[in-house]
């Protein structure tokens, strides 16, 4: 019994408490505790995310097979490349139903639990499942990244990176540059364990980066 002014007044306000994350057409409650929802961390930062997209678009080495994580900026990027013939192995259920209208294109989606805020599984079955295979090429993205490392927020999501990247011949990491600087406890890889990552963060933020021999191109 309010009028739709006053719900958007009240939403923006909750908004600055840091209580919600407004959407397209309503808002989503934000728990420190969670990982943020999939429809959330799409819309959030999208410009940064295609940018990011972009610079990897054409040094994806060749593969035939490849894990991809069910990161928001990899499901930018994943959207735009070809797949014919390949096979494509994931966790996040966004970026499966999107690739399996493909034609030609075989997905393999990772059965576990279905997290409702990731719209992903995890678990140890999704574990189990992925013993099961190997992948010329991983593609990830992560929640925060440091100069010691990638970090997720959650046990789980860390579990289902580390184990993927055990069975990936390569593995590039795209992070736009609002990862930089966040702080999460989980910590899932060493960045030289990644053949290359992407981001469009400036060079003042990278130049440490480059100077511990890190392989990052944000051009």
């Amino acid at each position: 019994f309010v009028s739709l002014a006053t719900i958007r007044r009240d939403l923006n306000e909750m908004q600055k408490m840091g209580l919600i994350q407004r959407t397209h057409g309503g808002a989503i409650s934000i728990d420190s505790s969670d990982e943020v929802n999939i429809f959330v961390r799409i819309e959030k930062n999208s410009i940064d995310k295609e940018k990011t997209a972009a610079l990897a678009m054409d040094k994806i080495p060749s593969f035939s097979s490849v894990f991809i994580d069910n990161s928001s900026t990899c499901l930018v990027l994943a959207e735009r490349m070809d797949f014919q013939y390949k096979t494509i192995i994931t966790n996040g259920l966004q970026l499966a139903m999107k690739m399996s209208t493909k034609k030609n294109v075989k997905v393999i989606f990772l059965g576990g639990v279905i997290q409702y805020s990731t719209y992903s599984t995890d678990g140890s079955l999704t574990i189990d499942m992925l013993d099961n295979f190997h992948t010329d090429l991983m593609l990830s993205s992560c929640a925060a990244i440091r100069e010691d490392g990638t970090y997720e927020p959650s046990i789980e999501t860390m579990q289902i990176k580390k184990e993927a990247m055990k069975r990936s011949d390569k593995k590039i990491l795209l992070v736009d540059k609002n990862k930089f600087g966040n702080s999460y406890s989980y910590r899932s890889a060493n960045l030289k364990q990644y053949d290359v990552i992407f981001t469009n963060a400036k060079d003042e933020v990278l130049s440490s980066y480059w100077e511990k021999g890190i392989d990052i191109h944000n051009r």
